[in-house]
């Protein structure tokens, strides 16, 4: 992966907040830089694609979502 100037800031804002969107424009490399800090931090981690309609649904209620996923962590773009 191409070493990007964001993931310190990235890393910083997963230790304090237990989800973090990733938001910008297209072919830039969200979805890559998402799938290597998931990777890179264990299984625990969720990611979702907020683009597809499945992961979409996931948080139509979002209490029910995180509270079955407290154990884990999510990254979402």
């Amino acid at each position: 992966m191409v070493p990007r100037t964001i993931q310190a800031t990235l890393a910083h804002l997963l230790a304090e907040f237990p989800a973090v969107a990733i938001l910008g424009p297209r072919q830039v490399g969200k979805t890559t830089l998402a799938l290597e800090v998931a990777a890179r931090r264990g299984p625990a981690w969720v990611y979702l694609d907020l683009g597809t309609p499945s992961d979409l649904a996931k948080l139509s209620d979002p209490e029910v979502f995180f509270e079955g996923h407290s154990a884990s962590r999510c990254c979402g773009v």
